[in-house]
């Protein structure tokens, strides 16, 4: 299959022009689409709780009634679904994926934190459909995602990559990892030192509480020095209210990703062996068991789970 590379494959992206698919209007989706949206690009959706879609039609989306109608003459189609097993329906299903409807020459990118080996099955298939696939999942929350500002972790032609440059620049920052697969292995790895980082985070401010110190001031403190990160600006301030998080099942997605990392390990070649990851093993642990207490759908839970072993 031919493709010229930078922005000439096929044509150049153009609000107006380009017609873009979108499957999945979770609190990530749904904010990413929308800024797609607003940016001039025609749209169709698709989501299995259409009136999660409901502002995205009201500001010109087209809802489509399954991934492969919203996928039926678009040229850009993305994907941003909750598990593996999603994926592999939206996208492969004979029927009803988006593959079965994405015209020659289309492209498909996936933002789900998926599976390595599920991303190179994707990026085949669609190949001998004279597509092109991109696994593209991302980091950043849905403080990025609203605001622009997700990094972008993508594994696939690196022509193509770059061809996707305009939509990319409207959700944040992507990079080229290498090839298929490559993207979703640097979002498991991104989760091992999230996770990481979450878990310190969050015993710290345990332990503040515990000295009688205000959470508040605590953070603001810790934020110039080298506890400073990420993950504190993007979850610190919320920690501070407990009981008022907003919906986002944080905590199910991060065990997800952990869990995939450990069945993974590195995704080693035959013959070499995979990583062993005693703290990611350590937070995975953490993070089911604070599913397990009903907290799953919290953005930070690990800190109800910590206040609950401590007896707080």
């Amino acid at each position: 299959m031919e493709r010229s590379g930078g922005g000439g494959y096929p044509h150049p992206i153009r609000p107006g022009e380009t017609v873009v698919g979108w499957i999945g209007t979770g609190v990530m989706g749904a904010a990413m689409a929308t800024r797609i949206l607003a940016a001039g690009y025609s749209l169709a959706v698709y989501t299995r709780s259409p009136f999660k879609a409901a502002d995205l039609v009201a500001a010109g989306a087209r809802l489509a009634s399954s991934p492969a109608d919203a996928s039926a003459g678009a040229d850009v189609v993305f994907t941003m679904v909750g598990h593996p097993s999603d994926v592999r329906t939206a996208v492969l299903d004979p029927a009803f994926g988006a593959l079965a409807a994405l015209a020659a020459g289309g492209v498909l990118v996936d933002h789900t934190s998926s599976q390595p080996a599920l991303a190179r099955e994707i990026a085949a298939a669609a190949l001998a459909r004279s597509c092109w696939s991109i696994d593209a999942p991302v980091s950043g929350g849905d403080v990025g995602a609203r605001e622009g500002k997700l990094a972008i972790f993508a594994g696939g032609d690196s022509a193509i990559i770059e061809w996707l440059g305009p939509l990319w620049g409207i959700l944040g920052k992507a990079t080229a990892m290498g090839p298929p697969g490559t993207g979703q292995s640097s979002k498991i790895a991104n989760q091992i030192a999230v996770a990481g980082s979450i878990l310190g985070l969050s015993e710290g401010l345990v332990f503040a509480r515990a000295s009688g110190l205000d959470a508040g001031e605590f953070l603001a403190a810790i934020r110039g020095g080298a506890a400073g990160s990420a993950a504190l600006e993007i979850w610190g301030d919320r920690v501070r209210a407990v009981d008022d998080f907003p919906a986002g099942r944080f905590g199910e997605y991060m065990a997800k990703d952990l869990g995939m990392a450990l069945e993974d390990g590195g995704d080693s070649e035959e013959g070499s062996s995979p990583a062993v990851l005693p703290g990611a093993t350590i937070c995975h642990q953490l993070f089911q068991a604070m599913a397990a207490n009903g907290d799953g759908k919290l953005p930070f839970g690990l800190i109800t789970l910590i206040e609950r072993i401590s007896g707080k």
